[in-house]
């Protein structure tokens, strides 16, 4: 029909069902278990990351030529689904080694490439990535973070805020002024190895859900590298930034997918088992629309979360849109669903004994990072179809 935007939806092939089933089975064997404990003691996921290092499912979107898995956007969106579904702290292994690599991957030099994909494709290493700071969130083109030519090196004073997986990852993409005259053109992106002179980092901050991810200040005290270790040209670094969140924003939403999926299955589970009046809880039909409700909010997340990453792998003129959407979709879808869940177990679903008390804490993030939902609909109003 001429007009109609295209939403032809990227159906899994075979290959991601087989990829899905192998997710799942070594998330419940060895990722689920730990999570209430992981949740609880605000630990990072060591056994997590070991199982998906151990399978090669800790970064699968790096390309082949770098000894990557080379696995495509839906792919990577499956393996975080699938781990978000029993840990959403251990699914922000895979998300966030693509999040702060994927700048190397789209603008970074041939050896830049070499150089930090393959330690990451190894499980040698982790990747983080630097936008925000205390005083430039939604607003990242305020950011103040400096960097400054000296020579053949630049050097970098500055602080970052709310870095996921800061202290565990070995690299940062770090994102600093060039030229403070341009604001956000004056913007570039740089590596920074945590080894770097200068490199610190806050204490963990005490947060309500992803207790396991730690989230720290990365702290640049005249911290000098390489002039080669910018990631594209100078001035380039925050389109490469939004760039990257267009492809990112869609494991969000992949990580939303997973933790409304797990309350929901609990939540399933749980209402045939519970007995009140005489019979299953089950068969009350207040309960059964909730669940009914549910099961669409999230299937209608699904689609477009797997659309958007058709719109990923392709690199299409309408994927900021999609991306935006999904991500905004699916965290909101993610939030009811979750808040669903505790209701139906009542007084039990208000209790840290059952696991839908932490998938709904652990949703409420993904409203907020990567952009918040408010943000979201500012993206998505700017680029309608």
């Amino acid at each position: 029909m001429a007009g109609t935007p295209d939403f032809d939806l990227y159906r899994p092939s075979e290959e991601h069902d087989m990829l899905r089933e192998t997710v799942r089975s070594l998330a419940e064997a060895k990722i689920a278990p730990y999570a209430a404990a992981v949740d609880e003691e605000a630990r990072f996921p060591q056994e997590a990351l070991d199982a998906l290092v151990g399978s090669d499912l800790h970064a699968v979107h790096v390309p082949e030529s770098y000894g990557g898995a080379g696995a495509d956007a839906l792919a990577t969106v499956i393996v975080i689904e699938e781990v978000a579904r029993v840990c959403a702290s251990s699914s922000l292994i895979p998300a966030v080694n693509k999040l702060g690599s994927l700048p190397v991957v789209l603008s970074g030099s041939e050896e830049l490439k070499q150089k930090y994909l393959r330690p990451l494709a190894q499980g040698d290493a982790m990747f983080s990535y630097c936008l925000s700071e205390p005083d430039a969130g939604s607003d990242a083109a305020g950011m103040k973070t400096k960097a400054v030519r000296d020579g053949d090196h630049y050097v970098l004073n500055g602080v970052k805020r709310w870095i996921t997986n800061a202290g565990v990852s070995e690299y940062y993409t770090v994102m600093a002024v060039t030229d403070p005259e341009k604001r956000s053109k004056g913007i570039s992106a740089f590596v920074v190895e945590k080894s770097d002179e200068g490199v610190s980092f806050g204490a963990p901050e005490k947060k309500l859900g992803i207790k396991g991810s730690p989230t720290r200040e990365v702290y640049l005290d005249n911290v000098r590298i390489p002039a080669d270790r910018m990631i594209g040209e100078e001035g380039t670094g925050f389109a490469t930034a939004m760039k990257t969140l267009d492809h990112t924003r869609i494991t969000i939403a992949a990580q939303a997918l997973g933790i409304a999926q797990g309350a929901l299955d609990y939540a399933k589970g749980y209402v045939k088992e519970r007995k009140q009046f005489g019979k299953p809880i089950a068969d009350f039909q207040g309960v059964q629309f909730m669940l009914a409700d549910m099961a669409m909010k999230l299937e209608a997340a699904r689609q477009l979360t797997y659309a958007a990453a058709a719109k990923s792998e392709r690199v299409d003129g309408d994927l900021t849109f999609f991306g935006a959407a999904a991500k905004c979709f699916a965290s909101d879808a993610a939030m009811e669903i979750t808040t669903d869940a505790v209701q139906l177990l009542g007084g039990y679903g208000y209790t840290r004994d059952y696991p839908v008390e932490r998938m709904m804490r652990d949703a409420k993030i993904t409203q907020i990072y990567e952009g918040t939902n408010q943000v979201q609909r500012i993206v998505m109003a700017r680029n309608l179809p």
